[in-house]
């Protein structure tokens, strides 16, 4: 992989650390590696994968650190993650960031930033409760932020919206404390290696972007 942004996006659900990604990938010409996603995928599909980890996703536990890294490891050969890379979702704890390091240090590359979204959790369980997905094209709206024009309806095409398992409020609590059992520690391990920033995740869209990139400052080019 030739030098260029490497970031890994740190928050709660709901934080809007896949927003932000899409709007660094956009920036930076770098690959979304987005691990909820592509298990989602892998769960919609049916595959061996996704079948071992539905039952981990449904009841929003972590997936186990093994399934994660040898998926994450392939992605991160792809020709597309070439320029760079914005990792979202990943990693979650702290093996499994002590894996990327060692991925990394074989290609012979680092990251340039580990990046904390910070989020209320009364915010991220309005956020994600509210959520609503197109059983049909995937399309998100919310109940309360973006509603659809006729409710229960897919504005993009009229598929049927639906709330996800791992949105339904109490799920979203167990996320909450799964995160901060397991995932919060990695504040502290990328502060120690001088990578982390932290910025305020709540408000527009653009305002937090615009946070986000000072924050990166220099680090992603």
């Amino acid at each position: 992989m030739a030098a260029g942004a490497r970031v890994v996006l740190l928050g709660p659900p709901g934080a809007g650390k896949g927003t932000q990604a899409k709007l660094l990938q956009d920036r930076f010409g770098a690959c979304q590696i987005s691990t909820g996603d592509i298990l989602r995928k892998a769960v919609a599909e049916k595959n061996p994968l996704g079948q071992e980890a539905s039952q981990y996703i449904s009841r929003g536990a972590l997936v186990p650190d093994d399934l994660i890294v040898n998926m994450v490891a392939a992605r991160l050969k792809e020709k597309d993650c070439e320029p760079g890379f914005i990792l979202d979702g990943f990693p979650r704890t702290i093996p499994q960031a002590e894996s990327l390091d060692a991925i990394l240090q074989r290609e012979g590359i680092a990251l340039n930033a580990a990046l904390s979204v910070r989020v209320p959790h009364d915010v991220v369980i309005e956020r994600l409760a509210g959520r609503r997905t197109c059983r049909n094209c995937g399309s998100l709206s919310h109940v309360v932020f973006s509603p659809p024009k006729k409710a229960g309806v897919c504005d993009r095409c009229g598929g049927e919206l639906f709330q996800r398992d791992d949105d339904r409020e109490e799920t979203v609590a167990n996320r909450l404390k799964v995160y901060n059992d397991q995932t919060a520690p990695l504040l502290d391990y990328y502060r120690q290696q001088g990578l982390l920033k932290e910025i305020d995740g709540v408000g527009a869209v653009d305002d937090i972007n615009a946070r986000v990139l000072a924050a990166l400052g220099g680090a992603a080019k």
